[in-house]
């Protein structure tokens, strides 16, 4: 069965992201399905978007789940054979989806597509160095990755690999960051084809899906998980000496800058801190335990 308005589902994970969401959803067509896990478990944001859209479905989890856990109870609950992830600060353009729709009928076979990112200073895709030569404006491109903040899983196909039959797409040991990447290796392992479609673009703003109001809480989050991620992932995929050795340069930087930082200079003391305790626990084999302290 191809891609089309009533074969997609879009699932979104949410946390204190009101500010942001209402953006998301009316770039989307209202002809969608939109399945959004909320892990701030806000009943009034579930009551408000259920009564104002009529395509949207809000799962409240029971806690805050992260990305990759909250990403899998949201597509376990998609009854399409497609489901396009996206974050709560991206933006659709109205040809999006149309040009998805209409560039996968080019491609034989394929488990992931994603739009483009319209920022050209960050694309949204790695690529090996050989294949850079195939890259154009026009025609769909395979990569080994896509960010995750706007992936399409062709769950039909993704469900026949042995390797997630349970329907655990993402690692769930993962709280954020590098989850997508995790995915998508473990895709290009399984020989699945992963493309980037040039036509179709969105706009991810970047760091905005939580509210202003807790950035520096969130902050800290983001540095504890960016480190904790990044050994956890070379650990699974490389070997606990490669983890250990590609982390060590980051760790002695952050615990510089905390002794720097300890008399002028708290905040950026404690973001550091951070960094160096993502590191040692996971170092140490502890999971992926710390979540920002934002009351509800």
């Amino acid at each position: 069965m191809s891609i089309s308005r009533q074969t997609l589902t879009i699932v979104i994970v949410t946390f204190k992201s009101e500010k942001v969401i209402d953006n998301c959803i009316k770039s989307i067509s209202d002809q969608i399905k939109i399945i959004i896990v909320d892990n701030s478990n806000d009943q009034n944001l579930k009551d408000s978007l259920e009564k104002r859209y009529e395509n949207v479905e809000c799962i409240l989890s029971s806690s805050n789940l992260g990305m990759g856990s909250g990403n899998n109870l949201g597509l376990n609950n998609v009854k399409t054979d497609y489901a396009l992830i996206l974050n709560p600060d991206v933006v659709l353009q109205n040809n999006t989806i149309s040009e998805i729709i209409n560039e996968s009928k080019k491609i034989e076979s394929f488990a992931v597509l994603a739009p483009l990112s319209d920022d050209d200073k960050c694309p949204n895709y790695k690529i090996n160095q050989e294949d850079k030569k195939n890259i154009n404006n026009l025609n769909p491109f395979n990569v080994k990755s896509v960010d995750g903040f706007a992936m399409l899983l062709n769950l039909n196909k993704i469900n026949q690999i042995d390797d997630f039959r349970d329907q655990k797409y993402f690692d769930e040991n993962i709280f954020m960051y590098l989850e997508n990447d995790d995915f998508c290796k473990r895709l290009i392992e399984c020989n699945q084809n992963i493309f980037i479609i040039p036509k179709s673009k969105i706009k991810h703003l970047g760091a905005k899906a939580v509210s202003d109001e807790y950035a520096y809480e969130v902050e800290l989050s983001r540095n504890w998980h960016w480190i904790w991620s990044k050994f956890y992932y070379n650990k699974k995929h490389f070997g606990f000496l490669y983890a250990l050795i590609s982390g060590l340069p980051v760790f002695l930087s952050a615990t510089a800058k905390v002794l720097f930082y300890f008399f002028i200079n708290k905040k950026k003391n404690q973001i550091y801190l951070q960094r160096c305790r993502g590191y040692l626990n996971a170092l140490f084999g502890k999971k992926s335990f710390y979540r920002p302290k934002i009351n509800s």
